[in-house]
């Protein structure tokens, strides 16, 4: 049993928001960036690094909207769906880079110290804090509906506080002349950033070897398998993603009666969706002597 459901809808709803969130964030990091550099603050030249790994995952969230939008080929059975689990990782190890590259900088600061613009740091920075605050905004209406808005949304809020530490940082700089203040904050930042990043580095390398998405619990849709009506025994389960938004499930099912009849495929098909997250489903009935029976093939689970 196949059928489909329309998964594009938020895509379409989002996209003009995802554009708008890439471009104000884009100028705003190569603003941050030049003004970091003029006013000697490593902190801005950190924050303008996070703010562009923001950049970096917004585009990846879109992407994965997009692409999840392509329709299978014969070559390319699956589409492009895993392409937005290549980008993940990708984005990952080149930002572990970039953060050993302003870490290194941090700690050499605290030997040769630089004297630091105060009122352009507070100022840009707080520029900052009213962009990530905005593009936060235009994500927030969905952000408990779709996992990948919900992403963008605490990304941009995360952000914005990443910001306002910022300003915090050099306003005690302003009022002190605690020079080493900015060090302190950019190997902060850094430290901020290394938590998310190295989340991803493990969620994306995980995905990539077709380990079982985060979020879903084995044993739990094993269990709920086992208890369905008339089946004695559940092997050669597997669950991994296609994407960074979808998860596959194959099965054997070994029942007392063979049940392929619409009613109890599409029970399980909701169930599957509602309870796990799982999209695609392919299941193999067997009777109990270890013959396959039937095989059902439950697509999209929407």
């Amino acid at each position: 049993m196949g059928h489909s459901h329309d998964h594009h809808h938020h895509a379409a709803t989002y996209g003009r928001a995802f554009a708008i969130g890439i471009g104000l964030n884009l100028t705003f990091v190569a603003v941050e960036f030049s003004y970091g550099r003029v006013a000697h603050s490593l902190a801005l030249v950190a924050d303008a690094g996070h703010n562009l790994s923001d950049v970096l995952g917004l585009f990846l969230a879109w992407g994965a909207m997009l692409l999840s939008r392509r329709s299978p080929t014969a070559k390319r059975t699956y589409g492009l769906r895993r392409s937005s689990i290549l980008a993940a990782l990708a984005n990952a190890v080149i930002l572990l880079v970039a953060l050993g590259a302003i870490a290194w900088e941090a700690v050499r600061r605290f030997t040769e110290p630089a004297a630091v613009a105060e009122q352009t740091v507070i100022w840009v920075a707080a520029l900052g804090m009213v962009i990530n605050g905005a593009t936060a905004m235009l994500f927030h209406s969905g952000s408990q509906a779709d996992m990948n808005v919900r992403g963008a949304f605490l990304h941009m809020l995360s952000d914005a506080a990443v910001s306002a530490g910022v300003v915090a940082s050099a306003l005690l700089m302003a009022k002190t002349g605690w020079q080493w203040l900015d060090p302190v904050v950019s190997l902060a930042i850094c430290a901020v950033i290394m938590v998310g990043t190295w989340d991803l580095l493990k969620a994306s390398l995980n995905l990539a070897l077709d380990a079982v998405p985060e979020g879903i619990d084995l044993a739990a849709v094993e269990a709920y398998l086992g208890g369905l009506p008339n089946v004695v025994g559940v092997h050669d389960l597997h669950v991994w993603g296609m994407s960074t938004t979808e998860a596959a499930l194959t099965t054997h099912l070994v029942m007392t009666t063979p049940n392929c009849d619409n009613g109890f495929l599409l029970r399980m098909e909701r169930e599957l969706h509602a309870r796990f997250g799982i999209e695609h489903a392919t299941i193999q009935i067997e009777t109990g002597d270890g013959n396959s029976s039937c095989q059902c093939r439950l697509a999209e689970a929407g």
